[in-house]
């Protein structure tokens, strides 16, 4: 009789080998390991020995990177997201093409369940449960780590480690180094172990071996580089004047920005399942994407596309951070941001150095700054008559002389007493 089968989310890391071993002993099935090359590089090296050997009866590896760059990094990128005003959101993105790939190959391969190793005290295994509700509703769930049975026996991660060696399966992580780390072209981030101390220093000296993408800004060149970006409606379509994809694009960055130290973030963020936790991030390439595209923006977006395209950034960000990159409303507000890029084009100079991304120059073709208007010279365009200004601002005053007229003697006149001004 033939066993059900299984598709399980597979790093290689401590969770999921120990979750494959776990799932094909508990659930008596095959278990098909699945891994989405995402630009995690050696981490990938004897990935599928290390899967057959752990029990999976079939292993894909798949390279996802120019779909991963081209149809998840580079729209979000466009809508401008950043969570919380820090986090640009490297692991969130990564997991809705994870998870819409697994369901692909759970119908595939007939398989009754796709499985993940995500807490459940974190974000992703929202996410993925979330894309597969919108993807594949009719196939099922399993989360290890929801499962009691599973928590009593591994309770920590040292129980882990100790099964790990018990079955021979070779992890990277350790007692005396317990963080655990996720990678893709987009970031690497690093969380639990002695991170979950938000007092403790991951920049220390002492500590400099945790990173991985960014050399310390302190020990960057003590040269500036400069780097050109262009942009084509809102994407990079070349660096330094070379034309890339935009896999090229995001590893290009990568490697300019690790070398002087770009793209570092240390924060305490609201997880959606109502916790706060600790995370530090490196980011070298999006960093340097980001403020580029932001500054290609200020050139050539109209005022009030910019403005009601960035009245939807925290929404967007959160949405993209808590799992619904596939719902409707996330795809009506890509509707919007793609066309609020259409006049995105041009070219960005910017200088490194030291950590810092610093704005050098901005041009374009489809450039609304008009430096003859904007001069605080004479104009000689005559498209701007000072005289204006005084209606302008009489008409926007004139709610503001109402309310004052009315209330200056409760509200408005408490407030100018206590700031000493005589009414």
């Amino acid at each position: 009789m033939a066993k059900d089968k299984i598709v399980l989310a597979y790093s290689g890391g401590l969770d999921t080998s120990v979750i494959l071993k776990w799932l094909k002993e508990t659930y008596n099935a095959e278990i098909i390991a699945f891994t989405a090359d995402i630009g995690q590089k050696e981490e990938l090296d004897g990935l599928e020995e290390k899967a057959l050997a752990t029990g999976a009866s079939k292993v894909y590896i798949e390279d996802l990177r120019d779909e991963f760059a081209q149809d998840f990094i580079f729209p979000m990128f466009q809508a401008g997201s950043l969570y919380e005003g820090q986090y640009l959101l490297g692991t969130s993105i990564a997991r809705p093409l994870i998870a819409k790939r697994m369901v692909e190959i759970a119908r595939k391969e007939g398989a009754i369940a796709i499985a993940h190793g995500a807490t459940g005290k974190g974000n992703d295994q929202v996410r993925f449960e979330l894309t597969a509700a919108s993807l594949a509703p009719e196939i099922e769930v399993i989360a290890p780590w929801r499962s009691e049975a599973f928590r009593e026996q591994f309770p920590g991660r040292a129980e882990m480690i100790a099964y790990a060696e018990q079955h021979g399966i070779p992890v990277q992580a350790s007692a005396s180094k317990p963080y655990s780390t996720d990678r893709n072209l987009l970031h690497i981030s690093f969380e639990s172990g002695v991170l979950e101390d938000p007092w403790f220093d991951p920049s220390a000296d002492e500590n400099k071996d945790m990173f991985v993408l960014s050399v310390a800004p302190e020990d960057a060149p003590d040269v500036a580089e400069y780097v050109e970006l262009t942009f084509e409606q809102g994407n990079c379509v070349a660096v330094n004047g070379e034309q890339l994809s935009p896999l090229q694009v995001m590893e290009t960055l990568n490697e300019i920005g690790g070398k002087h130290g770009i793209g570092r973030v240390d924060m305490v963020e609201n997880r959606f399942v109502g916790m706060k936790s600790r995370g530090v991030y490196e980011t070298p390439g999006g960093t340097i994407l980001f403020t580029a595209h932001r500054k290609m923006e200020s050139l050539t977006m109209d005022r009030e596309v910019m403005h009601l395209r960035d009245s939807l950034i925290s929404k967007y960000s959160s949405l993209v951070y808590n799992g619904f990159w596939f719902a409707p409303e996330r795809l009506a507000i890509q509707v919007l941001v793609d066309e609020s890029q259409k006049h995105v084009t041009g070219t960005v100079r910017l200088k490194l150095y030291k950590g810092n991304v610093i704005g050098a120059g901005v041009q374009s073709s489809l450039s609304l700054y008009n430096p003859d208007i904007a001069t605080m010279e004479a104009d000689p365009s005559k498209a701007y008559d000072q005289n204006d200004a005084t209606g302008f601002i009489r008409l926007n005053a004139l709610r503001l002389k109402v309310a004052a007229s009315v209330h200056g003697s409760t509200v408005h006149g408490a407030v100018l007493e206590e700031a000493g001004v005589n009414r």
